[in-house]
């Protein structure tokens, strides 16, 4: 009787059964690799609650789909359009989230198919390196403290076209204007410019030299971030 509750509506003779015990290690396994995985992750790394969760629970997901796929072909193209529809129903990530979460699916795969032993190793290496990389902090941009972006505000009266051009072709090596904002009712002009600092050291003294050409209002220096370097 126990047996019944376990076996499909419409399994037959031919249909492999997965027993309970096997069920309940690979699920388990999953879990736990799922668990090193979110562990690994969060060495170094900003994150949120909800996917460390998720990066935790996905390989077991996985794990499931597949043993229940348990080689039926139409069932496998079903899974395979439903995981495509993923992309389309979350929001976009940095690339070492979209690795980690390829790598739980990896490893729910392996599992899936009764591979132990291979999702343990699998899992072990991938994070050995991933941390590996971490610490040796692998493709991380040289001379990252030369890239800046800088806010200053002007006065409306005052031309920006061209004003701070001759004090910063002292101090950087480039330097391009990529907004120009009003505030303070229309007032003051906020201009965003994009440096690349040919002395870091030197940065007080440009801003002391800018100060002198925008009546010593506001100015601001942060490291410079876009889009482009996050993937």
């Amino acid at each position: 009787m126990p047996e019944l509750l376990f076996r499909g509506l419409f399994d037959t003779d031919m249909t492999n059964i997965i027993s309970l015990t096997d069920f309940l290690l690979c699920m388990g396994s999953s879990l736990l690799i799922g668990l090193i995985l979110a562990v690994s992750y969060m060495y170094r790394s900003r994150y949120t609650k909800s996917f460390i969760v998720t990066l935790a629970l996905l390989p077991a997901v996985v794990c499931v789909i597949i043993m229940m796929v348990n080689g039926n072909v139409g069932t496998g193209v079903a899974v395979a359009g439903a995981f495509s529809l993923v992309r389309f129903r979350s929001v976009p990530g940095t690339a070492k989230e979209i690795t980690m979460l390829f790598l739980a699916m990896g490893a729910g795969l392996i599992t899936g198919m009764g591979y132990l032993g291979f999702a343990f190793i699998f899992t072990l290496v991938m994070c050995l390196v991933s941390l590996l990389y971490t610490n040796l902090d692998l493709g991380c941009r040289k001379n990252t403290e030369k890239y800046k972006t800088m806010h200053i505000t002007i006065p409306e009266d005052l031309d920006y076209t061209g004003v701070f051009d001759e004090i910063l072709r002292s101090y950087t090596s480039s330097c391009q204007l990529v907004q120009v904002k009003t505030s303070n009712m229309g007032s003051l002009f906020r201009l965003t410019y994009n440096l690349t600092l040919k002395d870091p050291g030197k940065e007080k003294e440009m801003i002391d030299q800018l100060r002198c050409r925008n009546g010593n209002l506001e100015i601001s220096i942060s490291k410079q971030e876009t889009g482009e370097y996050t993937l």
